[in-house]
């Protein structure tokens, strides 16, 4: 079978990424054979966050003007969440991080092949177990339990290794026009926003393995 890319655009730290992650991969477990060959790229919700990242709190209630904004904010997520199966343990959560080093690590992973293991790991850390992904030991016990060398992400994250590529690639993302994610990308050329169902990815799927199942039986007859 012909393989297509599939490019997404996420921050870890988006609820609506881990939802829409989770359609993503119920879709593809229940077609089984799929075209996909996918790569992850960082878009960060807070480009300017503080590299030690902020109280989860005050994050929220400056962001949305106040308590019940966040809440309200927030409703639909939780509604979407529990939906999809997912838990998100919002009441434990006390920081919210800056996410420049959770994409190095991202983009580490994906030269090792790692990519996917590592942005579960992400969204399991932040999202399940309440943790501070800004912090270098946790993103390298994340990096270790994936299969990566956990000495050398952690000697990687003390310095700015990769720091200015994410940057670029993050603000060449908005320039093309993206503003929120998840972003999906099929083929270069469709751009699927938001945390879409399962049964869309399906769709998307069939129509693109019957695209090239045409696309192989022209071959054929042209040879």
């Amino acid at each position: 079978m012909s393989l297509v890319k599939l490019d997404i655009l996420s921050d870890p730290i988006c609820p609506w990424c881990y939802i829409g992650k989770t359609h993503l991969d119920k879709a593809l477990a229940e077609v089984g054979d799929h075209p996909f060959v996918i790569e992850w790229h960082p878009f960060q919700l807070n480009p300017d966050m503080p590299r030690e990242g902020m109280d989860r709190r005050s994050y929220l209630e400056a962001k949305f003007g106040g308590k019940e904004g966040a809440v309200k904010a927030y409703a639909p997520v939780v509604e979407h969440a529990s939906a999809a199966g997912l838990e998100i343990n919002f009441e434990a959560m006390e920081r919210t991080p800056n996410t420049l080093d959770a994409h190095r690590l991202i983009h580490w992973a994906g030269i090792e092949g790692k990519q996917s293991a590592v942005v579960d790991a992400l969204f399991d850390a932040y999202f399940v177990q309440a943790k501070d992904i800004g912090d270098a030991e946790i993103l390298a016990d994340i990096a270790e339990v994936a299969g990566m060398d956990r000495a050398v992400t952690l000697r990687l994250l003390s310095g700015d290794t990769d720091a200015e590529e994410i940057r670029d690639r993050d603000a060449h993302s908005r320039e093309m026009g993206v503003t929120s994610v998840p972003t999906f990308v099929v083929a270069n050329q469709h751009a699927v926003p938001g945390a879409q169902q399962p049964e869309l990815w399906k769709q998307v799927i069939a129509d693109i393995q019957k695209q090239l199942q045409e696309g192989d039986a022209a071959q054929t007859e042209k040879a």
